[in-house]
């Protein structure tokens, strides 16, 4: 998707995690190591941006986890919070305010989407640290969080967390 704005788009990043191991992608364009995720669309909220990234990138449908606050109400529908939010430059004029959400994979099948991605991998912490081109401090950061924090939690606390 395209930049909405010239100077800050918002975007959303997906930290996958399975069997103590985390879903990344090799960009290709940027040509480095990066969870899945993409921009915000102008018709959609934090979390469906999420789980349509989730599935055009990687095949895969997800559970996003984390807190959804119970004050759903007419006029207002309660939204998963991210685990993590940045702000990241892009270029010497354009930023993006990234909302990083933990995730687990619960049905699809994996595939590289070869026109975005020229690869894509499960890795372990270990792993991580074997990756070409090495992966930023930031986004190895992230990933070792998700590792930890989503291995970690009981499957069942995701289901009744992410409702």
């Amino acid at each position: 998707m395209p930049h909405l704005h010239e100077k800050i788009d918002f975007t959303v990043a997906l930290l996958i995690v399975d069997q103590g191991r985390v879903l990344v992608i090799l960009h290709r364009k940027l040509g480095k190591w990066l969870p899945i995720g993409g921009h915000i669309e102008l018709d959609e909220d934090p979390e469906q941006a999420a789980l349509r990234e989730a599935r055009e990138e990687t095949g895969l449908e997800v559970r996003l986890l984390g807190e959804r606050p119970p004050t759903t109400g007419p006029g207002t529908r309660a939204l998963i919070a991210p685990r993590f939010l940045d702000i990241h430059r892009i270029s010497d004029t354009h930023e993006h305010i990234g909302m990083i959400y933990l995730a687990r994979p619960v049905g699809g099948t994996l595939a590289l989407a070869a026109e975005e991605h020229l690869d894509i991998r499960w890795c372990t912490a270990e792993q991580l640290d074997l990756l070409e081109p090495p992966m930023s401090h930031a986004v190895r950061w992230y990933c070792l969080q998700a590792i930890d924090e989503v291995s970690r939690m009981p499957q069942e606390q995701d289901n009744t967390r992410s409702r």
